[in-house]
């Protein structure tokens, strides 16, 4: 066997096991999706509140500066969400009229050049979905009914997350010793080892893409509020969140953004609002992600696009959300054992 087939075999055996691994990972979480949401969710807020609670301690007991720490984030979410509930509501009636206006404008400049479409084909297309409305109207009932359960499904696991949090920020260092004094001793000191740079790697993106996300968030809602596009708060809040999703979340919410300038403003303020997404874009890979995310595992934007693809195919959403942290923290533990 040549060198270069014995190095290709090793190289191959080596990535089809981390294949099947990477694999059976996203086959667990899919089946006990809920807990492993919850266990990622308790691991970023205590990545991001762990410092606090640290500060907060030297003052106070360290029960009541977790507490504190815990109970004062929720009521700045809550706080948050009733901005935003509050804004939907003080503009709803104006933008159910612009709305209306707006779809009136879009059909008005798809009959003229270089469209021509015809207008009996945009009523058409408005009274079948009326009539699958009317039709379908026991389904979408029983369908909204099924999302009840799903939202029970969700505070279920967002209660179970805050309780996580509680115990990782309280005394999540004893935890990790005590997992460690189960393990033999042989492998005790590459564990450790391997623990403090996936923790390191997992806060360091934690707390990098956060930034990536207000940062993206303020300058959207800024140029939308600027451009008088209806909704810029909740707009900006759901950039916050898609920036979550590398590379493929901000063009999509910019893209419902845009909609909505179409709808409300007119095609001009709805082209300049696709013109945010490329500046947006650029300003994400090329500026914010090397910067903020330098004491982090910086990734080829090839294996993010890979990651996020991969984890959406088998764990959707959150699979995308939790797929390029996962490779970060693999690749940084592969990193330091191997320089141990």
């Amino acid at each position: 066997m040549t060198p270069f087939l014995r190095t290709a075999a090793a190289y191959a055996w080596r990535l089809l096991i981390v294949g099947v691994l990477v694999y059976s990972l996203f086959a667990v979480l899919g089946r006990f999706h809920e807990i492993g949401v919850a266990v990622f969710l308790g691991l970023v807020v205590t990545a991001l509140l762990r410092p606090v609670a640290d500060v907060v301690t030297r003052g106070l007991p360290r029960p009541v500066a977790v507490a504190l720490t815990l109970l004062g984030s929720v009521a700045l979410v809550l706080g948050v969400l009733a901005l935003v509930g509050e804004a939907v509501a003080g503009e709803r009636t104006t933008l159910v009229r612009e709305f209306r206006v707006g779809i009136g404008r879009i059909e008005d400049w798809l009959e003229r050049p270089p469209f021509r479409l015809d207008p009996g084909a945009l009523a058409g297309l408005q009274g079948k979905v009326g009539e699958f409305l009317s039709s379908h109207r026991s389904m979408l009932i029983s369908t909204a009914l099924s999302g009840a359960g799903h939202v029970v499904a969700v505070l279920t696991t967002l209660a179970l997350a805050l309780f996580c949090a509680v115990f990782f920020i309280h005394s999540g260092d004893r935890q990790w010793a005590w997992f460690q004094e189960q393990l033999p001793r042989s492998v005790r000191d590459r564990v450790g080892v391997g623990g403090r740079a996936a923790w390191r790697t997992f806060t360091g993106y934690t707390h990098g893409i956060v930034m990536v996300a207000a940062v993206n968030a303020v300058l959207v809602g800024v140029a939308l509020w600027l451009l008088g596009v209806p909704l810029a708060v909740p707009l900006a809040l759901l950039e916050f969140l898609a920036a979550f999703v590398p590379l493929i979340g901000s063009p999509i919410a910019l893209a419902v953004a845009a909609v909505v300038a179409l709808a409300s403003q007119g095609p001009l303020v709805a082209a300049l609002v696709i013109a945010l997404i490329v500046v947006m874009g650029q300003i994400e890979g090329h500026v914010l992600h090397p910067l903020v995310m330098s004491w982090a595992v910086r990734l080829h934007p090839l294996v993010v696009a890979i990651s996020v693809i991969a984890g959406s195919i088998a764990a959707g959403i959150v699979g995308a959300v939790v797929a390029v942290p996962l490779v970060s923290v693999i690749w940084s533990v592969r990193t330091a054992l191997r320089e141990s």
